[in-house]
């Protein structure tokens, strides 16, 4: 079974402060009596669902369609933690918990409506990171528009992820995911120079 972890991306959508909005245009229409259907649209890359180039966040780092696609497709441990809003994960909060997978999605409850947006999100600490990948994990997701807090300058979460040249999926839905161990397909598209790219993220049931 599938289980879609994904928001519907329309213009109503919460983006970043200050980011580009979704819009779609409607170029040639049916229903005005056309013989099909074709718009365009504008967005951030950073819309919905969506994964981080390093070139987002480092210089010199690549666009995401440099990026390895094996981050994004295999085994994955999901994770309910408590954490406030405002808090960042720590290593603390996944005490007793099985990871026993390279990838980890983390459920905070703390961007409860992707349409509503709100500024106090959880996020993740460099030392959970240090953890993560002390486990062998590649790739870490979160319930939230970033891995660092709204307010961050220094955006440490995303260096660290950066220093063990780990992926991130942002923006994911997962308040109807029961904790527990399921395979990941979260495609970025091959956006040349591009600093992110929204995905289809969706879990499988094993």
């Amino acid at each position: 079974m599938l289980i879609d972890i994904s928001p519907v991306v329309d213009a109503s959508i919460g983006v970043w402060p200050g980011d580009t909005p979704f819009a779609r245009n409607v170029n040639v229409d049916m229903g005005a009596g056309a013989n099909l259907t074709l718009s365009d649209i504008r967005t951030t890359l950073h819309v919905g669902a969506h994964s981080d180039a390093p070139s987002h966040y480092l210089a010199s780092g690549e666009d995401i369609a440099s990026r390895s696609l094996e981050y994004f497709v295999g085994r994955c441990n999901v994770l309910r933690v408590a954490v406030g809003r405002g808090e960042r994960i720590m290593p603390l909060h996944i005490e007793g918990k099985t990871i026993d997978a390279p990838r980890v999605l983390f459920c905070t409850g703390t961007f409860p409506d992707p349409y509503a947006w709100n500024d106090d999100f959880a996020s993740l600490s460099p030392e959970l990171i240090d953890e993560l990948h002390g486990r062998g994990v590649i790739l870490v997701g979160i319930d939230t528009p970033s891995v660092d807090p709204f307010a961050s300058k220094l955006l440490e979460a995303h260096q660290a992820l950066a220093g063990y040249d780990m992926s991130n999926l942002e923006g994911l839905v997962l308040d109807h995911v029961v904790e527990g161990a399921y395979e990941l397909l979260a495609l970025p598209l091959k956006i040349r120079g591009g600093d992110a790219s929204p995905v289809r993220a969706v879990l499988r049931t094993l």
